[in-house]
């Protein structure tokens, strides 16, 4: 396993769509503000993916979507190795991998630069609220990157990360666009609700709900 991992974050350091947190530490450039001109050198709004993973949703909308930039952010390269090396595979020009950690998004986007984010069974985080990624300290961080009015998107087998979102969302009087508590139930054909990542097939084999929620950044 050691050995797989090394060869991944080989990999990643030559791959053409994964940029690393390490290439802008001090005294190097910085893609802040560089999203859609240099980066994808396009106009279109660039979508994140939040703690991604293996990336699956980021390469599933970049597919479904070819008008949105997605970037899947995690800190951990040997997961996101999956989804970069399929993006590679299928030349995806719509979508990166970003080594970096979701709570400095400031220093590498600029304000008003990110239109979207999605949050794809992100870690609960049952006794550290101040980790869950829709908690009042990250949307504050998402607010200094994201343009007012952003949608953001929560999808998790958690009941206790969706009930401690839709608070939030009602504490801070925000818009709630879309609540389903039981997507295999109430919305099994959405093409983009459908999408089922590695970790979404192990819990419905486990029986869980899964659950999705969207809601506008002021």
């Amino acid at each position: 396993m050691p050995k797989i991992k090394e060869q991944r974050m080989e990999d990643m350091q030559r791959y053409k769509n994964v940029l690393e947190y390490t290439e802008y530490e001090e005294g190097s450039s910085s893609p802040k503000g560089k999203w859609k001109e240099e980066i994808f050198q396009n106009k279109n709004p660039n979508v994140l993916e939040l703690a991604c993973g293996k990336g699956e949703y980021s390469l599933k909308l970049a597919q479904l979507k070819p008008d949105r930039n997605y970037i899947g952010i995690d800190i951990k390269g040997s997961r996101m190795w999956v989804g970069a090396t399929k993006a590679q595979e299928k030349e995806l020009e719509n979508v990166r991998y970003f080594r970096a950690f979701i709570d400095h998004l400031d220093e590498y986007f600029a304000k008003d630069e990110v239109e979207e984010a999605w949050i794809v069974f992100p870690d609960p985080y049952i006794k550290k609220e101040k980790k869950r990624l829709t908690s009042p300290k990250f949307l504050d961080i998402y607010r200094k990157v994201m343009k007012s009015g952003a949608i953001i998107h929560l999808k998790t087998d958690s009941a206790l990360l969706y009930k401690y979102t839709k608070e939030v969302i009602a504490d801070q009087e925000l818009e709630l666009l879309d609540d389903v508590p039981d997507v295999q139930k109430i919305r099994p054909d959405d093409p983009v609700l459908s999408i089922k990542t590695f970790y979404e097939k192990k819990h419905l084999k486990e029986g869980k709900t899964i659950k999705y929620i969207s809601f506008r950044l002021d």
